[in-house]
């Protein structure tokens, strides 16, 4: 039997009536929070699984905060990984003020379909809220996605719904694509997913140095015994030099290396090759410190015109590896080699090492460092943007831009974020970026996890590692 037409079940003034009190209680008293709608840009049709997403736009609407005693209490958990915060917001919108704001401008996203950018999946509730959009709370500056989107609530109260409630749980950030064009938005994940934080040069400066010739030079050592269990860097000392003078005493340093966990000596460098040895009875070399042992070594000295220093006149800008030291040669005689000591921080040679001083020099040698990068570099990546290694063929997205002004040096490098990688980069290759062509040389990379900004397994971590020590021995036991 139909309903009395003589008596309304609501009329079409009362509902607007309702829906205007609703409007204006939330502008007096909601809060502006930004409307992130996602972007589906790769799904799986057959499991219905969002593979690549996206965030570009973003929309202010009012919306009353429904959480009278904070951020659900009793929602931070204690795991394996450290403590989680599963925080949790209750956000109350006008139905009317998104259907007639923000469902215009998400049904215009319909062209993009045509354009192969977006899929149908993300344009079925575009007439509503949408599990898995955003929501940014400028009061607690968090991103929360949108959990459960309640939109019978009252439930038809006069015959219609007037608003959307909305329930979201802090966004566990999954390396999309955040670009809304809002700097405050888009840095609070500038450090979220897999980082990689690279280390870019600007216009090489080449370091040049000076060499030193005399008689009676410690030319080279050799290790007879590299020695194990170093724990730092031993001491080289070499016997002082016949003359009885001091500052005509040999000086050299160990380079250490690393294999299957046990640390030793890889080899001997000398830093000044003094003057006034006998070749026929070389000085001793004794290995101390360092807290490993059997190392051991043994001198060679030459007798005439050796190279027993070499002396840095300029160390360089934005060298982005380790330089090729060349010394020219004697007329007859044998030619000397050095390595540089190079700093990947900075980018220029802190020293020059000596690994043989030769020997029939009449004068000092010219001493030769390879250039630094002249490749012409600069300007300012733009955030998001996809930069690629040339010779990796690597490309990334930018997260974080920064001059290291902080260094205090002339030229100073550059600190580049990037997440989303689709391989490894190569040190010494030219990082370009897509939009800005900004162009850098590459000197190092490191990559660091920060996929989960509110956990704190690795302070934990370093916690434990000051009452247990699990470097040297198991305090558990061996088996």
């Amino acid at each position: 039997m139909a309903l009395n037409p003589f008596f309304l079940q609501g009329s079409s003034n009362e509902q607007y009536l309702i829906q205007d009190l609703i409007n204006e209680q939330l502008k007096i008293y909601g809060i502006d929070v930004y409307y992130i709608p996602r972007k589906y840009i790769k799904t799986d049709d057959i499991l219905r699984e969002v593979e690549t997403s996206q965030f570009s736009d973003n929309f202010i609407i009012e919306a009353y905060l429904n959480n009278y005693d904070g951020y659900a209490p009793g929602s931070d958990l204690m795991t394996k990984f450290g403590l989680r915060l599963k925080n949790e917001i209750n956000l109350i919108i006008s139905r009317e003020r998104f259907e007639e704001f923000i469902t215009p401008f998400l049904e215009a996203l319909k062209t993009e379909i045509e354009k192969g950018t977006i899929t149908d999946y993300d344009i079925l509730l575009s007439s509503r809220p949408k599990e898995g959009d955003l929501i940014y709370f400028p009061l607690g500056q968090r991103l929360f996605e949108i959990k459960r989107v309640e939109h019978e609530k009252p439930f038809y109260q006069l015959g219609k719904n007037y608003v959307y409630e909305l329930q979201c749980e802090l966004y566990e950030y999954e390396n999309e694509d955040i670009d809304t064009s809002v700097d405050e938005i888009d840095r609070t994940v500038e450090d979220e997913g897999y980082i990689t934080t690279l280390i870019l040069s600007g216009l090489g400066v080449t370091a040049s140095a000076s060499s030193s010739i005399d008689d009676g030079v410690v030319s080279q050592l050799v290790l007879t015994d590299d020695g194990s269990f170093y724990s730092s860097t031993p001491v080289v000392t070499i016997a002082p030099s016949p003359t009885g003078i001091s500052a005509d005493n040999a000086t050299a340093v160990a380079i250490t290396t690393s294999v299957g966990g046990v640390r030793s000596l890889k080899s001997l460098r000398i830093t000044y090759g003094g003057r006034g040895y006998s070749a026929s009875n070389p000085p001793l070399v004794t290995i101390t410190g360092g807290g490993g042992s059997g190392a051991a070594a043994t001198s060679i000295v030459v007798s005439d015109g050796g190279v027993n220093k070499l002396t840095l006149t300029e160390s360089g800008q934005n060298y982005s590896s380790e330089p090729i030291v060349t010394i020219s040669g004697p007329a007859i005689g044998q030619t000397a080699t050095a390595k540089a000591v190079f700093n990947s921080i900075t980018g220029t040679i802190s020293n020059l090492q000596i690994v043989n001083s030769g020997y029939g020099y009449t004068q000092a040698p010219t001493v030769q460092i390879s250039s630094a990068s002249t490749v012409s570099v600069g300007g300012t990546f733009i955030y998001n943007e996809t930069i690629t290694g040339s010779l990796s063929g690597t490309t990334a997205e930018v997260r974080y831009f920064k001059l290291r002004e902080d260094l205090n040096i002339a030229n100073p490098p550059v600190e580049l974020r990037v997440a989303i990688n689709s391989g490894q980069f190569s040190p010494g290759e030219t990082i370009v970026g897509s939009s800005s062509s900004a162009r850098y040389i590459l000197r190092s990379y490191d990559n660091d996890s920060y996929e989960e900004s509110y956990d704190t397994n690795e302070e934990i971590e370093l916690e434990a590692d000051d009452i247990l020590d699990f470097t040297e021995t198991n305090p558990f036991g061996e088996y």
